[in-house]
């Protein structure tokens, strides 16, 4: 089945007892047993829910793996593979990420005994000189937030599988429309769903995948006994998503080539991040793991200052000023006071992560309006 195909079938079946062709939201927190444990498959909703069960079964299809665990949050998600360590257990995690898991990182499982680094991985051989006994997860985002860069899926698999190490990749910019880790060896894909899954800035939501059975049940163990399960509604909105991820992608895809390239090519630009370009570092490893180049974008300015940024960051007029991304409409935001806030200054910057750097989620809008408001808010 193709992916276009399987986005808008795989999991759901019309609800038996009316025919809806849509999951019903099973809004519902107990189900009524004929005996002590004789039940239909459902027994409290923090364990189950048929809505949540649908969507779990239809990202376990597009994302190419067997299980689906849901989670109230992308945060929340990520909290539950962090989880599956141990005190004195190491992580090895790309220098590059979202603020929100170093954060988690950092101030919620580090002070439990768990040590991570965080390396540069746009070569993957660089992970080998932090390996040692200890090691236990490798997690990578690909392309990077928000600095864009890629890293070879494989390669780090390959290196993952030598150690006995599980690999989580974070696919949330890349959505499983572009990209499907578990095919090139990955153990977990994490998604904030609240993104591309969704894709239309109105629900919160988080997802892990994998086809290992024994890896599915302690996740699923995880999920009931933490209880950062998501509701039914939000699972409703999530497969409603799903149904038009692929032509929302399409578009973003083409928005965002046209965007990245126009401002590449303005005078008051300076460097513009997007790995569609065929100079980017890591390009070949993009178009070998990757269907496409997104609609994620970073730059700076010429005249590289705050108050510059400022102007156009509070210029644009389509583009609004907001933190999240992958909806249907364009945001700009600023990720050293938004996103990235909770990373040190001096660890930002030691990443290229400079003060002025402008991110950009590239909306499926008609693109030439698109361009014309960057236009004006440059100057």
């Amino acid at each position: 089945m193709k992916l276009g195909t399987k986005l808008i079938h795989a999991g759901v079946e019309p609800d038996p007892s009316t025919g809806a062709i849509m999951t019903p939201i099973f809004q519902t927190s107990t189900y009524v047993q004929r005996a002590p444990g004789d039940h239909k498959g459902y027994e409290y909703a923090r364990t189950q829910n048929p809505t949540r069960h649908a969507l779990q079964n239809a990202l376990a299809a597009i994302e190419n793996g067997k299980h689906g665990i849901c989670f109230g949050s992308g945060l929340a998600a990520t909290d539950a593979v962090m989880k599956l360590l141990s005190p004195g257990d190491e992580v090895i995690a790309s220098s590059d990420l979202y603020g929100g898991t170093y954060r988690i990182f950092t101030k919620v499982f580090a002070k439990y005994g768990i040590r991570f680094h965080f390396i540069d991985m746009q070569d993957a051989n660089g992970i080998r000189a932090h390996l040692n006994a200890q090691t236990k997860l490798i997690w990578i985002e690909t392309p990077t937030n928000p600095l864009l860069n890629i890293i070879d899926i494989a390669a780090c698999a390959a290196i993952a599988r030598e150690k006995n190490v599980l690999l989580a990749v974070d696919n949330t910019f890349a959505s499983p429309y572009l990209q499907n880790p578990l095919d090139l060896g990955a153990d977990l894909v994490v998604h904030s769903a609240t993104k591309y899954l969704g894709g239309h800035s109105d629900v919160v939501h988080g997802a892990v995948i994998v086809k290992d059975d024994a890896l599915a049940q302690q996740l699923a163990f995880i999920q009931n006994s933490c209880g950062a399960v998501p509701g039914p509604q939000d699972c409703f909105l999530v497969l409603r998503g799903l149904k038009t991820l692929h032509v929302r992608m399409q578009r973003h895809c083409e928005n965002g080539e046209t965007i990245a390239r126009f401002l590449r090519e303005h005078p008051r630009v300076g460097k513009v991040f997007w790995c569609g370009f065929e100079d980017h570092p890591n390009h070949a490893v993009a178009k070998k793991q990757m269907r496409g180049f997104g609609g994620m974008i970073s730059f700076t300015l010429k005249n590289d200052s705050m108050e510059a940024a400022l102007k156009v960051l509070s210029g644009t007029k389509l583009f609004s000023l907001a933190e999240s991304l992958g909806g249907v409409e364009s945001l700009i935001g600023h990720p050293a006071s938004m996103t990235h806030a909770s990373i040190p200054r001096e660890e930002r910057m030691k990443n290229g992560l400079v003060d002025s750097l402008i991110r950009l989620s590239v909306g499926i809008e008609d693109a030439a309006d698109l361009v014309d408001d960057l236009q004006q808010a440059i100057g």
